[in-house]
């Protein structure tokens, strides 16, 4: 049975307690896992780490980092494979092997042109899996309020820099609670902006509890994660990264917007 931190922090902190070894996967800093960072920090077990983001920190015991991989989930199945595990691989495991590395490729659309992927996928099909059913449930199965909420969102709350090739969307607590958001509501708003015609970069900004929280994407050869690390403490993929800022959104917006001037020069000469 899986436990989510976040639902059962009590239960999730005696687990974290007693463990003698911990996988920390698809993360690159602790503090990415929010308050359960510190139990983790102080537990005692041996800390694991499996990731494909850049720039891994040095707090874990080992680490396996690949950068080049298209997810962390590839990652898991190239060390099955290397470790001679691959039958040990049934209709379960293949369906979460499949689901995260679909997921993290926007569905095959980016960072997928190696052949190998689709040896893997091949590999996993023959596992029974569902691909067509995998993708239904995560990509057909959102809420009526999502898309009201998404349909406010490119109607009154985006911006688009066209010198710049930039777009940019917002939602304040506010607006969240109109639409009577829940967690999850606002996955994947960042990407629609890339629809446009000439725009390479995309960033969603929108108030979360106590700080706001950026979401970058791109497309072709304009970094998001160095603008992330650069201006709002974050960091990520080349075409895919977050950062966060403390104070109000208005704030984070001029911070934003004073930024892609900083970059102009990058922005108008980024590749598509």
């Amino acid at each position: 049975n899986a436990l989510i931190y976040e639902y059962n922090p009590e239960a999730g902190r005696r687990i974290i307690k007693h463990a003698e070894l911990i996988f920390c996967l698809d993360f690159n800093v602790l503090k990415r896992v929010g308050d359960m960072a510190p139990f983790v920090k102080d537990s005692g077990a041996k800390t694991i780490l499996i990731d494909h983001h850049p720039y891994p920190d040095n707090s874990f015991d080992t680490v396996i980092s690949y950068p080049e991989m298209s997810s962390t989930s590839e990652l898991i199945f190239r060390l099955l494979y290397q470790l001679g595990e691959c039958e040990s691989i049934d209709k379960d495991i293949a369906e979460c092997i499949y689901c995260g590395m679909m997921t993290d490729t926007g569905g095959f659309t980016y960072n997928s042109n190696d052949p190998e992927i689709f040896e893997i996928i091949s590999f996993l099909l023959r596992k029974n899996i569902d691909k067509d059913a995998i993708y239904s449930n995560v990509y057909h199965n959102y809420t009526e309020q999502r898309f009201r909420l998404l349909g406010f969102t490119l109607l009154k709350r985006m911006k688009v820099y066209n010198d710049m090739h930039s777009a940019l969307i917002y939602l304040s607590k506010e607006d969240l609670q109109k639409y009577k958001s829940t967690k999850g509501d606002t996955e994947g708003f960042v990407n629609y902006p890339l629809s446009i015609r000439g725009v390479v970069f995309s960033t969603f900004i929108y108030e979360d509890n106590n700080h706001v929280k950026l979401s970058f994407r791109s497309r072709g050869d304009f970094a998001c994660n160095e603008f992330a690390a650069e201006f709002f403490q974050g960091g990520g993929h080349l075409n895919a990264a977050g950062g966060e800022f403390y104070g109000t959104i208005e704030d984070a917006i001029a911070l934003f917007e004073a930024a892609l001037k900083k970059q102009e020069s990058k922005l108008k000469n980024a590749s598509s």
